[in-house]
């Protein structure tokens, strides 16, 4: 079952938390709901990663924006439901693309199952979120749509390598579209569907994508720190040499610094190894692109909360700024 996200259950108005979580109870029953299937093996890849939980970040966004406006009821619910199960079905196919061998805790669907299973539950969990979104209006579907398609121009992205002048923006705009950009639909139709000002769903809009991004830039930082509580292990993006913040400032820095250049060539080699994985990791969390690289996820953090400045001061403000300083206060 899922529970607050962790970047929410320290905020001190417990009464906004305690209608959070009894709101959340509905939503997964829902997605309980939306889920079912008469085939139990279909059902069962369906709820595969729902089973092993998750923060919900996505539903509890939904959640605080409706209050901006006339609050929770069914047809927020129902968006909720509609954001997390698009969530969950970019989730089966990622770890496809990336072959990942665990999700949540557990083995990733194309694991347990295969890869065209994975992807066709992954379809099948987009049709199901598509069939409640007609529910919603069609600026909501317009919304969905819009979104969905900004998913798959951010996973194709992904593949691409960029010229080295424009890695950096390259890779922000990939987090914006894989991330930001479901973030920020969150928000704006929690505060679409409550009839909250267009004002008010432009800020949140701006809110989502740009905490979305640090959210994600934050997580590169963790990847290069100490072991902790978050359960990831360090190195892990590094030795799939997958691209993250730190790594792409080292290469920039590489054109013109030897030292740099040498680190970089020991992050394109073999990582095989865990005692080299650790020393590289080590290395890279030592360097002054660490510090940049997080300097650049608060920046983001940043102006996410800024962009709030017009909402009026009230329990859900105060809970999406919480939100966005506990997202940048992060670590392993």
């Amino acid at each position: 079952m899922a529970s607050l996200p962790s970047q929410l259950k320290r905020f001190a108005d417990r009464e906004l938390l305690n209608e959070l979580e009894s709101d959340l109870e509905k939503i997964e029953a829902m997605l309980l709901e939306a889920t079912a299937h008469v085939d139990p093996v279909q059902q069962e890849a369906a709820r595969h990663l729902l089973a092993a939980g998750g923060k919900r970040v996505r539903p509890v966004l939904i959640l605080l924006a409706s209050r901006l406006g006339s609050g929770v009821d069914r047809r927020v619910l129902e968006a909720a439901t509609v954001v997390e199960l698009t969530h969950l079905a970019t989730l089966y196919h990622d770890d496809v693309m990336d072959d990942a061998p665990t999700r949540r805790g557990v083995a990733t669907a194309q694991h347990v199952y295969g890869n065209s299973r994975a992807i066709l539950i992954g379809d099948l969990l987009l049709a199901r979120a598509s069939k409640l979104s007609v529910e919603l209006g069609i600026d909501a579907i317009r919304l969905q749509a819009a979104t969905f398609e900004r998913l798959c121009i951010g996973q194709l992205n992904e593949s691409v390598v960029p010229s080295a002048e424009h890695a950096l923006d390259h890779y922000i705009s990939v987090l914006a579209d894989k991330t930001g950009s479901l973030i920020a639909t969150s928000a704006v139709l929690g505060a679409q569907i409550a009839g909250a000002s267009l004002e008010q769903q432009h800020a949140l809009a701006e809110f989502g994508e740009k905490v979305g991004v640090a959210f994600q830039l934050i997580d590169d930082v963790i990847d290069i720190s100490e072991a902790g509580p978050s359960g990831k292990t360090p190195g892990t993006d590094l030795r799939a040499h997958v691209p993250t913040m730190p790594v792409l400032l080292l290469r920039k820095q590489a054109a013109t610094d030897p030292s740099a250049a040498a680190l970089v060539a020991r992050i394109d080699g073999d990582l095989t190894s865990d005692a080299e994985l650790a020393d590289v990791v080590k290395a890279l969390r030592e360097h002054p692109v660490a510090e940049l690289a997080f300097a650049e996820a608060q920046r983001w953090g940043r102006e996410a909360m800024a962009a709030l400045d017009v909402l009026p001061d009230s329990p859900t403000k105060r809970a999406l700024i919480h939100f966005a300083e506990k997202v940048v206060e992060r670590d392993n």
